[in-house]
């Protein structure tokens, strides 16, 4: 997802950097773009709030993708995608948004639109997603957001 690439960049890590790397990462580049720092002009100072609201997106994004926190509820994930139903779902530039009946949402990212059309017309949206979907894409927690955010 270019979304993914995009944020890496920004931090300039890769996709195998842990979360004290991009925290450490993160902690320097606030540092340097804060907006405190850049009292000389209107326009400075709001180019760096811009950078840094980048920044802090990014972050959060990239941390809430990491293998380290999704390890962290792979139990209560693999819960939600064997045994609960899925309620609605829905699609926008490549980003599949599934709800579930335990009130979870996930996000799956680069989720091609024909996997997305033989989703609507499985006979099985469930079995279609644990045969093709839950384990074949990046996913993050969309609750978990709501929580932390």
């Amino acid at each position: 997802m270019k979304k993914i690439v995009d944020y890496r960049k920004l931090l300039e890590v890769n996709k195998d950097s842990e979360l004290a790397e991009l925290k450490t990462v993160y902690r320097s580049l606030m540092k340097t773009w804060h907006p405190d720092k850049f009292q000389e002009s209107a326009e400075a100072k709001l180019a760096a709030e811009e950078k840094s609201k980048h920044i802090i997106e990014a972050y959060h994004f990239l941390v809430s993708i990491a293998p380290e926190t999704l390890s962290q509820s792979i139990e209560e994930y693999n819960t939600t995608t064997g045994t609960c139903g899925i309620l609605d779902f829905e699609y926008k530039s490549q980003v599949l948004k599934i709800y579930f009946t335990d009130d979870s949402v996930y996000e799956y990212f680069d989720v091609p639109k024909e996997v997305y059309r033989k989703l609507i017309n499985a006979d099985s949206p469930g079995r279609f997603a644990r045969r093709h979907i839950f384990n074949s894409y990046v996913y993050r927690s969309v609750n978990k957001l709501v929580a932390n955010g």
